[in-house]
């Protein structure tokens, strides 16, 4: 069963509307999404799909308006207009909403996937699911799961060739404590920074690196202050559509149908197109000048080996049931 759907409406929305002066059709209504994503990433993209095949599917009656780039803020602050109900969702990377369910990090194991069909099977199988259950505890429903991809590390100080080499590297984070502690075992310096502040942390020498799939590396012009890439695809992460529970549930069936069928057709272009990409992407990357090294199987067993403390503290602070789940459906 996939977990590709689901969204909302909030009569915050209307009101809004209405205080703008703008005109409505009678029951129609306008739902809208904030977004840290660039215009040109294919999460963006992927939004502009769901939102012109929700106004067809719907005859205009109900549509989406988009924010992406960080018009509405960072991350942190869009899932909080988010629960909050100031606006009706987001697309994110997952690791923000961690704070709020902490299961969610039972998708970040360091190493955990071989490839992106392991995690899709995974995200769109009974833990995605059980995943989906807890977000609705919290108050938000997950629309559908996107590509982020494979994590790699970037930095400023030395090429990445062996596990000696992140000894003390400061490098961002995303606001995950297992990507956190992951890097702790390794021997690094990990910072947890938003998005939209690491551009300017990099410049400015107060980071030494960062980790991002190759698109975000390359769509944020990352490049630019950084010198050394490697392909350490420490962690797989997923890019998940939240809305509101409440603005959801307040959806008619019929728009709640056509929510779960648009965003499928979304989510099913991304997952394809972010494939496609990501090669594509690393070689732009190295266009531009990054020194790519990748990371031998002797350097990964190492690192594999020294994070896998993080696994038996997961277990202990979210439970064994979900992460050894994970670790299960991983391995079948």
């Amino acid at each position: 069963m996939t977990t590709t759907t689901r969204l909302a409406r909030h009569s915050a929305m209307t009101l809004l509307a209405f205080s703008l002066g703008s005109p409505l059709v009678a029951n129609a209504e306008t739902l809208r999404f904030g977004g840290n994503f660039t215009d040109d990433h294919s999460s963006s993209r992927a939004m502009e799909i769901f939102r012109d095949s929700l106004a067809e599917r719907t005859g205009d009656d109900l549509t989406a308006q988009l924010f992406p780039n960080m018009q509405l803020g960072g991350a942190g602050e869009n899932v909080d207009q988010v629960s909050t109900g100031a606006i009706a969702g987001t697309w994110i990377g997952i690791s923000y909403l961690s704070r709020t369910v902490p299961e969610l990090e039972a998708l970040s194991l360091p190493f955990a996937f071989d490839s992106r069909d392991e995690a899709f099977a995974l995200i769109d199988g009974e833990v995605g699911e059980l995943l989906d259950e807890k977000l609705a505890e919290k108050g938000f429903t997950a629309l559908g799961y996107m590509e982020l991809g494979f994590r790699h590390v970037t930095n400023d100080e030395r090429p990445i060739e062996s596990i000696e080499d992140f000894e003390g590297l400061k490098i961002r984070l995303q606001p995950n404590e297992t990507h956190l502690d992951t890097f702790r075992a390794i021997g690094a310096n990990p910072v947890s920074m938003d998005i939209n502040e690491v551009y300017g942390a990099l410049q400015q020498g107060v980071l030494d690196g960062q980790e991002n799939p190759y698109s975000i590396i390359s769509t944020k012009r990352l490049d630019e202050v950084q010198q050394y890439l490697s392909d350490s695809g420490h962690f797989y992460d997923f890019i998940v559509v939240v809305a509101n529970r409440s603005t959801f549930n307040g959806l008619s069936d019929e728009h709640q149908q056509a929510v779960h069928e648009a965003m499928a057709e979304a989510v099913a272009w991304q997952r394809q197109t972010a494939a496609e990409e990501d090669a594509a992407a690393r070689e732009t990357l190295i266009e531009r000048g990054m020194e790519f090294t990748p990371i031998g199987d002797e350097t990964r067993s190492a690192l594999r080996e020294a994070s896998q403390g993080v696994v038996d503290d997961l277990r202990d602070k979210i439970g064994a049931d979900i992460v050894d789940r994970v670790l299960e459906e991983r391995a079948s």
